[in-house]
């Protein structure tokens, strides 16, 4: 059953100079909040391993932020901002970022309405001369509600995912209120980011250092990623009092194969960092089940965890996905999620979650909320009262489950 909550239940004051606009000098360098069921206590997140179990699976997103905004003028001097989303065609991420000419990608367009039917070329202040050579144009090819479809093409034969390090910017959170700067080029990614896609980090993994991931190492945890694509979605509040009349966005994942078997054979408990992970984690879960009842996975839907009752274990749902991988040649396996976690949900895979503070009335609250059995309220209100940073660039958390 579809669980009628309101989302002015889940809201708090958040004044802005507890937004953290910028990082810290040194990312293991946050605060950390630890809650085991009872009075949340502050540690230091370069500590984090001493609280960890021993034996466990920590699992990363290991998704990597696109400079997905770009600057555009109109011939009137009308200035356009193009933000991309996700890939129309070429669809499949890798395909996309070695095209050599022109692309298609579903927008968030600032100013749309002034935007009728010419082309638009890259706003190019310095006349930097590669950037003019390249000729950088946008035409609009379709409006989709809040969103748009734009076909980009550019000279020079070069792939478009260097197109965007040379024309575009890191699409930092909205709610920072400044421009995106030098620091959040290297800061708004984290250490281990591989697979390009995301125009938003999974900001849990910003803590981690080489010397913080060695010391999780050294108490036998076991240290994997998936590969979750986070959307522009993720900022996106919950605008409609009941949440179940919210939409949630759909976002591509990636895992494999070895990830899956490792998965299964795991003995210990199963640490997330991030909400993104752990969205797809949970969701690996009714992939199963799909493959259980369907013979084949397929994408999984926003309240596809509440309709009915599950009756399949964990270890059968993740060995269907592997046997349909097997019978098939998969070594990887790449669908979607609108998987929304909210009090009443029953987690199937993650005991431990290590995340940042969110935004008030967000689906991210939300699922926090579940996880801790409801205590979100007291948390947050140590957290306050304690100094806490909040958002993208403040501190940590390591939440274990109710």
């Amino acid at each position: 059953m579809i669980p009628e909550i309101r989302i002015e239940d889940y809201n708090y004051s958040l004044p802005d100079e507890r937004i953290a606009k910028y990082p810290l000098s040194e990312r293991d360098a946050s605060k950390l909040l630890l809650y085991r069921d009872s009075a949340p206590v502050t540690s230091e997140f370069s500590k984090i391993a001493d609280f960890l179990p021993e034996g466990s699976m920590m699992v990363f997103n290991d998704t990597k932020v696109v400079p997905a905004r770009l600057h555009f003028q109109r011939a009137t001097g009308a200035h356009i901002e193009i933000f991309c989303l996700e890939p129309v065609y070429p669809q499949e991420y890798v395909t996309m970022f070695e095209v050599t000419d022109r692309c298609r990608w579903k927008c968030i367009v600032g100013n749309v309405k002034r935007w009728k039917s010419d082309t638009l070329y890259l706003y190019n202040p310095t006349e930097d001369k590669t950037v003019a050579e390249m000729q950088l144009c946008a035409e609009l090819v379709e409006r989709c509600g809040e969103t748009s479809v734009v076909e980009f093409s550019w000279q020079n034969g070069i792939p478009f995912s260097r197109v965007l390090e040379i024309c575009g910017s890191v699409p930092i959170p909205p709610y920072l209120n400044r421009d995106t700067e030098d620091v959040d080029l290297e800061r708004y990614q984290t250490l281990y980011a591989k697979f390009r896609g995301s125009v938003a980090a999974p900001t849990a993994g910003l803590h981690f250092t080489e010397k913080v991931l060695s010391s999780i190492k050294e108490k036998n945890i076991d240290i994997d990623t998936v590969c979750l694509h986070v959307g522009a979605g993720t900022f996106l509040p919950v605008k409609s009092s009941l949440v179940s009349e919210h939409t949630m966005h759909r976002e591509p994942f990636v895992v494999t194969l070895s990830f899956l078997q490792k998965l299964l054979s795991r003995k210990g408990k199963l640490i997330a960092v991030g909400t993104t992970s752990v969205r797809t984690l949970e969701s690996l879960y009714y992939v199963g089940v799909k493959c259980l009842e369907t013979g084949r996975p397929d994408d999984v839907n926003q309240w596809d965890p509440y309709e009915r009752e599950y009756t399949w274990s964990l270890e059968e749902s993740i060995s269907a996905i592997i046997a349909y991988m097997q019978d098939n040649g998969l070594t990887s396996i790449q669908l979607g999620t609108r998987i929304i976690i909210v009090p009443g949900y029953e987690f199937k895979v993650v005991d431990v979650l290590v995340t940042n503070f969110h935004q008030p009335q967000s689906t991210l609250l939300l699922l926090i909320s579940a996880f801790v059995g409801g205590n979100w309220k007291t948390i947050y209100d140590y957290a306050l009262a304690d100094g806490f940073r909040f958002l993208s660039y403040g501190d940590s958390s390591l939440l274990f489950r109710k």
